[in-house]
């Protein structure tokens, strides 16, 4: 039977630059020859994103022509102009780079993984504007920005070129069960015989809110995809095992398990805010959804952006340039007199009536022991037990010291 999905971006097949089996030992025995090339955390994930899929139609790290063309308008010339928001870009230190030449291939090492990652034949060797970045992706090129820091911080030369993938790192093993392949998310869709599909992006637990917005995404689609970002996030979130589990625990109780699809993905966060909510409905239109939900303050951090800049920024997108549409919704929270979740497009009451309760707030109340505080209205208690237990294992050791100084406790 044929899929009823929306196609892959800019494609008509996703594309898969994994290599398995006979041909990846041969690449890999090969790989150990060459040249190595360090990856930073954010880059070894955009590899892996687009060794599986993930970021089809990209077939290896960007040259300057498509990185200028997505800064600036959001589209890949090396492409066709192809849709993409956020430069996927290698960088290495000057030194390296000049000893690499042009049409030289290398390998990709993670030392936090301890292993070859990929093959990659160099194209392209240039230097970037940095500000000029931060200033179009980000924009700002204040550096207490985690995604301003992380460009900044990024070596001297980009090295641009097609890649062979070797890996997945430990993302299968460790999260079993929760990572997946876009190859994978779209058969267990269609074999569910769903057409309609709604990506819910977590990078948090889940917790009522999160809960109504992926109720009011099943009320109008197929079904929903519950897509947790299992890669890094900044000092002081919460870690994705404890994550998993917390979802896990509330879609088995809460939701009708028929209509929820859950998944994993191994993205560094960006912070980047609107431009990181377009991104995450490029992808989630490889894993296969044609909708994809944009809440309050989509992918921000701090005060960068306005709470719906991340919707708006949707409206601006030519005609055609994204298949996956987004679900906007409004801030939601608890009103005691409508006793029940709403939002501000529901609920007529004052805001005195209505619980806001942030997820900072949140995790400084637990990690300093007040989960009691908590109140039953913002999160379910099986969700509070869950992260309860995790604050409490972290007593007497260093991570709640790193934690509370990274909230300022």
């Amino acid at each position: 039977m044929a899929s009823k999905l929306v196609p892959p971006h800019g494609s008509d097949e996703l594309e898969i630059l994994l290599l398995e089996g006979d041909e990846r030992e041969a690449e890999l025995n090969r790989a150990k020859g060459l040249k190595q090339v360090p990856l930073a955390s954010r880059e070894t994930g955009d590899l892996i994103m687009m060794g599986i899929g993930g970021f089809t139609p990209l077939r290896g790290f960007m040259g300057e022509q498509d990185w200028r063309g997505v800064c600036a308008e959001m589209k890949m010339p090396g492409y066709g102009g192809t849709f993409w928001p956020i430069p996927v870009t290698l960088s290495a230190d000057r030194e390296l780079a000049d000893s690499i030449s042009i049409g030289e291939e290398v390998a990709l090492y993670s030392g936090e993984y301890g292993e070859i990652m990929a093959t990659m034949r160099v194209e392209e060797k240039y230097t970037i504007d940095k500000q000029f970045e931060c200033e179009h992706v980000y924009r700002t090129t204040d550096l207490e920005h985690p995604g301003v820091k992380m460009v900044m911080e990024q070596k001297e030369v980009n090295l641009g070129g097609p890649v062979k993938v070797l890996s997945e790192g430990p993302f299968p093993t460790e999260f079993a069960g929760i990572y997946q392949r876009p190859a994978e998310s779209r058969a267990e869709f269609d074999r569910r015989g769903w057409k309609k599909v709604a990506a819910l992006q977590l990078r948090n637990p889940m917790h009522r809110s999160h809960e109504y917005l992926a109720k009011i995404a099943v009320e109008v689609s197929d079904g929903i995809f519950i897509h947790q970002l299992v890669g890094k996030l900044k000092p002081g979130d919460i870690p994705a095992d404890v994550r998993v589990k917390c979802i896990n625990t509330l879609v088995d109780g809460y939701f009708v398990r028929e209509k929820v699809h859950t998944g994993g993905y191994p993205l560094d966060m960006r912070y980047a805010g609107p431009r990181e909510a377009l991104l995450h409905a490029v992808f989630r239109q490889n894993f296969g959804c044609s909708h994809m939900i944009i809440g309050r303050d989509h992918a921000g951090v701090g005060d960068y952006y306005g709470p719906f800049d991340a919707q708006d920024i949707f409206d601006e997108l030519p005609d055609g340039a994204l298949v996956t549409q987004p679900l906007k919704i409004d801030w939601t929270f608890w009103c005691y007199k409508c006793n029940g979740m709403a939002s501000m497009k529901t609920c007529p009451h004052d805001k005195d009536d209505r619980l806001f309760l942030s997820g900072t707030k949140l995790r400084k109340m637990l990690s300093e022991g007040e989960a009691d505080k908590v109140p039953n209205e913002f999160s379910r208690p099986e969700v509070l037990g869950i992260l309860t237990e995790y604050y409490e294992s972290l007593e007497d050791k260093v991570e709640i010291k790193e934690h509370r100084a990274s909230k300022g406790v």
